[in-house]
């Protein structure tokens, strides 16, 4: 591999030449003027005020001149590199950052875009290839699952003791998990290669709501949850009804998961301006500020003490649909004051463009 040759300097010879000729020049004009002041008999008050000034004009120039310079050799390839590393933090691997300067007169901001390209480069086909195996693998267990679920519901029928039963009612849990995470990372998989095109057109937000949230009545029965819902009558958006199913089941079953017995949970719904948003709350166990901010990272699963109730691909999966249709999601939360995800929904969505 070819050695590339970093400069020593930002500044070149021809800058430090030239800022020499200017310092020189300048302490020639002051020169000048003093001898200029004693020729015509200038006054000492007058000629020092005269001096001062020619100096505060340079000193101006001179400092307006430096800050300029530092502003495009450091300042702007910085934020520009600040700017290109946020986005490679949000899991964007698809940028590239052109270097500043030709290959002959790379310097060390150079050297680091070079670099960081390089490891976006290659996360980027560490992320591709973790997508491939995830959906590979998912498919090659999809349906081996299938059987031993519709066997396990088979034998339910049979005439079994109540231990054997349980035991065919602990395979069938399993599997139905187990099925639910193959399940969702397909759909992840395909969100993420845009595999799934939106198909936006014009419904009752409330009526989706509404038959989203009853879904869960007989668990916020059983746990004794107390159920909120401030819905409008009506409110009509655009947007993929299929899509934005998997958003509201999701968020409402994380809201009950977590949610312990004689809990609350909140679904509110409000227009504004430009916008429709769906609060969902809940008075469970929270989240610390360093939960909120991988809580819709792949897999991730801030509460282990619910690690068994769920897969860590819900929140993913919500992030993804959204992004999609052009909405926002946002969280709320404490450890120990519950939680509340905001869902943003902009009037005449449209799916993003890829």
């Amino acid at each position: 591999m070819k050695r590339r040759t970093i400069r020593s300097s930002y500044v070149s010879p021809v800058i430090w030449g030239i800022t020499l000729c200017v310092v020189l020049l300048i302490g020639g004009l002051h020169t000048g003027l003093i001898l200029l002041f004693y020729r015509f008999g200038v006054s000492t008050v007058v000629a020092t005020g005269i001096v001062l000034l020619y100096w505060l004009i340079v000193a101006l120039a001179f400092t307006i001149c430096t800050r300029w310079q530092m502003k495009k050799a450091y300042e702007e390839p910085v934020k520009q590199i600040a700017a290109f590393a946020s986005e490679i933090a949000k899991g964007d691997f698809s940028l590239y950052l052109p270097p500043y300067h030709t290959a002959e007169r790379y310097d060390f901001l150079d050297m680091l875009i070079l670099d960081l390209n390089k490891m976006v480069e290659d996360l980027g086909s560490i992320e591709t290839l973790k997508t491939e195996f995830f959906s590979n693998v998912s498919h090659e267990i999809k349906t081996p699952m299938a059987v031993i679920q519709n066997t396990a519901e088979l034998l339910q029928s049979e005439d079994l003791s109540p231990e054997q039963l349980q035991k065919v009612q602990t395979i069938l849990q399993a599997s139905k998990r187990l099925s639910s995470l193959i399940t969702n990372i397909l759909k992840l998989n395909k969100l993420e290669k845009q595999a799934i095109v939106p198909q936006p057109k014009r419904y009752d937000l409330c009526l989706q709501l509404s038959e989203c949230a009853l879904q869960f009545e007989r668990v916020w029965e059983e746990k004794e949850i107390a159920f909120e819902a401030e819905l409008d009558d009506r409110v009509t958006i655009r947007a993929d009804e299929r899509l934005m199913e998997l958003v509201w089941t999701n968020l409402l079953s994380n809201a009950f998961k977590f949610t312990g017995n004689g809990g609350t949970v909140v679904l509110r719904q409000r227009t504004e301006e430009d916008a429709v948003v769906v609060e969902i709350s809940d008075s469970g166990c929270g989240m610390t500020e360093a939960t909120q901010q991988r809580i819709f990272d792949k897999f991730y699963q801030g509460d282990t003490s619910h690690s068994t109730e769920g897969n860590g691909l819900g929140l993913a999966l919500v992030q993804r649909i959204l992004l999609l249709m052009n909405c926002t999601v946002s969280v709320r939360s404490a450890p120990g004051q519950g939680s509340t995800f905001t869902v943003r929904i902009p009037y005449e969505t449209e799916p993003k463009e890829s």
